[in-house]
């Protein structure tokens, strides 16, 4: 996942490091359903500690990358910039942690989050997603961890429990 081997061209360096995560979760849970769902389980187990930490660690610079981020959630044109933000705010909250472990777990997990995020955007729109980041970038600036903690859970069970009915409405339509 570090290097790619290009015959003729020679080495490129890549990030490809969250390849065969992805690769193996299509693989190991075929089941799309079961797949967004383990993938939030897994997420609630990890983004509101992760949010915690950002509230403790943040810099200015990162609080104004979130508020920059959040802008773009807001002003988003369409589903797929809203889910762009969406995850690029996910991935400044990890990178505020100052824990280098969410971020590649986070990276690893990216492109299977896309798909959870269409369900779920498509489904609402990006008005709760913009409310529930707006609770948890105002608890991270006022560096208040168990705030930034409970917004973060709160907003991944929102995802979870919007998820769920999707799936079941897509059951019930076939």
């Amino acid at each position: 996942g570090l290097l790619e081997i290009q015959h003729g061209t020679g080495i490129k360096v890549v990030d490809k490091l969250h390849r065969p995560l992805n690769e193996s979760l299509s693989l190991l849970i075929p089941d799309v359903a079961e797949r967004l769902q383990q993938l939030n389980e897994t997420r609630l187990s990890i983004e509101p500690d992760a949010a915690a930490f950002a509230a403790q660690r943040a810099t200015k610079k990162q609080i104004s990358t979130l508020r920059r981020i959040q802008g773009q959630l807001e002003n988003a044109p369409d589903n797929t910039a809203a889910i762009e933000a969406d995850i690029a705010a996910h991935h400044a909250i990890a990178d505020a942690s100052g824990n280098l472990i969410y971020r590649l777990i986070l990276d690893s997990l990216a492109e299977i989050s896309v798909a959870s995020r269409l369900r779920t955007i498509g489904r609402i729109g990006k008005k709760t997603a913009i409310e529930h980041h707006a609770r948890i970038l105002d608890a991270i600036e006022r560096h208040d961890s168990d705030a930034a903690r409970e917004a973060m859970r709160e907003h991944i069970q929102a995802a979870g429990e919007d998820m769920d009915l999707a799936s079941l409405k897509s059951r019930k339509s076939k």
